[in-house]
């Protein structure tokens, strides 16, 4: 990862955001974090030490891209990455889903990939080519009840990943997805484990899901693009043996 110079964003200062952070500059790359916690990501660019700059960022705004990639550049002098990590979810019966958290689950988890990958790829192409991480999730594979539109923008997220795969393809960018499922983060503290039936029996650390997305930055990924990588301990493989009724899931 010498010489490699990536933009983390959407959550880079905290959670899944920070754990590829840290990863990253630790195997050699320079890295741009952004997230609206600016706080968090002041404090997280200067434990990570000179490898590492916060830019504060709304993903959901065009301009807001511009600048955070302005800023890469101009700190880096080039671009050969980016992970696009925000996400958020809301969680209510189909017939009750709030149309504005509808709109603003699809803004942050799908909009901001789309504007991503405009603001990125144009960059990533003057440096020479390099990669594009967009994380998706399991939920992204499957449906989930009250999840509506996580679901419905984390596969949307899959799709527009390759589609801007082949376009990419030629000018020497790759563009992968990865589909991460019970991780153990604190977002997920409060969660009751029994409620994901996992077969390896544990959630997965957040530094195995980093080496994925470390993989596919590195030159050993070069032949992979518009792929999926699901990071879930088995989860998808079968049918849970057990299905709770609606009434007992919200």
């Amino acid at each position: 990862m010498n010489d490699k110079f990536i933009l983390v964003t959407g959550g880079g200062a905290r959670g899944m955001g920070a754990a590829y952070a840290r990863l990253l500059v630790a195997e050699g790359a320079k890295v741009v974090i952004t997230d609206i916690l600016h706080t968090e990501g002041e404090a997280l660019a200067a434990q990570l030490g000179g490898s590492t700059v916060y830019v504060p960022q709304d993903v959901t705004q065009p301009e807001e891209w511009a600048k955070a990639i302005a800023s890469a550049e101009r700190r880096f002098g080039a671009l050969h990455g980016l992970v696009n990590s925000a996400g958020i979810a809301h969680i209510a019966p189909i017939e009750q889903f709030p149309l504005d958290q509808w709109n603003k689950t699809l803004a942050v988890n799908l909009t901001d990939v789309f504007l991503g990958l405009q603001a990125a790829l144009p960059a990533i192409r003057r440096a020479g080519g390099g990669s594009i991480v967009n994380v998706s999730s399991v939920e992204g594979l499957r449906g989930s009840a009250g999840l509506h539109a996580y679901v419905a923008s984390k596969f949307g997220v899959r799709g527009i990943t390759k589609s801007a795969a082949l376009e990419a393809a030629a000018s020497g960018v790759r563009v992968n997805s990865i589909h991460p499922g019970f991780i153990a983060t604190p977002m997920t503290e409060s969660l009751e484990s029994s409620l994901f039936p996992v077969p390896l029996g544990r959630a997965a650390e957040p530094q195995e899901v980093s080496q994925v997305v470390l993989f596919l930055f590195s030159d050993e990924s070069s032949y992979r693009t518009g792929s999926e990588i699901v990071i879930d301990g088995g989860l998808t493989v079968g049918v849970p043996r057990k299905c709770l009724a609606p009434e007992n899931i919200f």
